[in-house]
């Protein structure tokens, strides 16, 4: 299993959604979160889509609009998310859960390569799916405390040489 750059700019652009949360910012344009992750927008937008569709962000529209966490972080796994983005996590097909495919294997039940396989898609959805948006989060904003540093999205950012909002 490998995370792509969509799997890893959802969990980051999540994370960000939790930060500006903490923030006290509960909406969260997503040229903002493009500027601070320096994930291209239109890219953004598309993985938005997904993530919407799948109920796990919101949005509202307008100029003081933006998306919102449609669940609580702490019921979104990690493993959920990379699996709505990159999908399956098995590394072969003939022990993904989600997206199983027969292999080519003569005896498929003893087969040794089959087995290890089994073991490394149950050890990495074991730790995917034992960590919420939530957890994940707070390493962040504890990093950051820590640090003496700012929570990120504590303002709205303002676009250079004006006085708009980003907006989505």
């Amino acid at each position: 299993m490998k995370l792509t750059k969509r799997g890893e700019y959802a969990l980051r652009a999540l994370i960000d959604m939790v930060l500006a949360r903490e923030a006290g910012r509960d909406l969260i344009p997503l040229k903002e979160i493009s500027a601070r992750e320096k994930i291209p927008l239109p890219f953004l937008e598309q993985i938005f889509v997904q993530l919407r569709e799948a109920g796990i962000v919101d949005g509202k529209r307008g100029k003081h609009g933006g998306f919102f966490l449609a669940k609580p972080p702490e019921n979104i796994s990690m493993g959920e998310v990379v699996r709505l983005i990159d999908g399956p996590l098995a590394p072969i097909g003939c022990v993904s859960h989600t997206a199983y495919t027969k292999c080519s294997c003569p005896d498929e039940e003893h087969c040794g390569l089959r087995l290890l396989m089994l073991d490394v898609r149950n050890a990495i959805a074991n730790i995917l799916d034992r960590y919420s948006l939530a957890q994940v989060s707070e390493v962040s904003l504890k990093k950051l405390r820590q640090d003496g540093l700012p929570i990120p999205f504590a303002t709205p950012m303002k676009l250079a040489g004006s006085d708009a909002d980003f907006q989505i």
